[in-house]
């Protein structure tokens, strides 16, 4: 019995090694096509002197070869911190990119940034640039305060939402 059951075991050990996953290769498509690099549900951290400054999380994120530029989709969140290492405010999209060498920032799609303070910024692209850590859009914006509903085309700000210009304004605000 005992003769029979140990054959029996290694043949069913040796099938069982069998590869069960082949990669495929895809006809037609050039590896230029291709990522180099994918991860999904992934963070970067963007820090200067030790300092947090932003924090990006994404659903995918991918490189190619040849580019400096990553790639964000399937859902884009941002946190920004100020100098002392405080959050301030929340940047959501639906895609974006960020450039390896600038460490610069393009949200892309249903944008919206609001600060810890309530301010909130809706747009369909932003861009954040690092060097100056200032935000800033050349299209239409929407945004809301506890005193304030302003429209405009053209925007600039701190990531905080503190400091910010309209540019092409419309909208209402209490006096001060």
């Amino acid at each position: 019995m005992k003769q029979l059951l140990i054959p029996s075991l290694l043949a069913l050990l040796l099938l069982g090694c069998e590869e069960k996953v082949r990669p495929s290769v895809l006809s037609g498509v050039s590896s230029t096509q291709l990522p180099s690099q994918e991860s999904w549900g992934s963070t970067i951290t963007f820090t200067d002197s030790g300092i947090v400054k932003a924090i990006v999380n994404a659903g995918h994120i991918y490189a190619y070869e040849n580019t400096r530029i990553t790639f964000l989709d399937s859902g884009v969140v941002v946190d920004f911190y100020d100098e002392l290492g405080a959050h301030t405010s929340r940047l959501t999209s639906h895609k974006g990119s960020v450039d390896e060498g600038t460490s610069n920032l393009e949200a892309i799609g249903n944008v919206i940034v609001t600060s810890d303070s309530g301010t909130v910024v809706r747009t369909e692209k932003m861009f954040w640039t690092n060097a100056t850590q200032l935000i800033h859009s050349p299209d239409f914006v929407h945004i809301t305060s506890p005193t304030e509903d302003l429209k405009g085309t053209g925007f600039e700000s701190d990531h905080n939402l503190r400091n910010y210009r309209i540019f092409k304004v419309t909208g209402t605000a209490e006096r001060k």
